[in-house]
């Protein structure tokens, strides 16, 4: 499984921003997003089952950001709104489980979130 992770980039404080996750074809797994703060640890953000039907959030984006996915197209999104500094971090898309205790065996290469005050 080859995950691809994409769309980070400088945001201003209060703004959006939407990740994408292109695995590779026929992958079927329930899919998660990780970020990575300078100096910390990697923290689960959100994930998703393969079938859609169940999201998890950390507490910090509920409210803010929504995992979703498109099975179709072999893409998973994280819609990142009312982003905050506290958000910057290298983002990483994860395929194995949509639960933050769960196994993740296949990981993409991140792509990094700044969000400026």
């Amino acid at each position: 499984v080859q995950l691809q992770a994409s769309g980070g980039g400088l945001v201003e404080a209060g703004g959006s921003l939407r990740l994408s996750c292109a695995a590779s074809a026929g992958t079927r797994y329930n899919m998660g997003w990780f970020r990575q703060a300078a100096g910390k640890e990697r923290e689960f953000v959100a994930g998703i089952t393969w079938s859609a039907g169940t999201t998890n959030y950390a507490d910090s984006v509920k409210g803010r950001f929504t995992i979703s996915r498109d099975n179709a197209k072999n893409t998973v999104y994280l819609q990142m709104n009312s982003l905050n500094p506290e958000d910057t971090a290298v983002y990483y898309c994860a395929a194995g489980s949509a639960r933050p205790d769960g196994r993740f065996g296949y990981w993409g290469q991140g792509t990094l979130v700044t969000v400026s005050s």
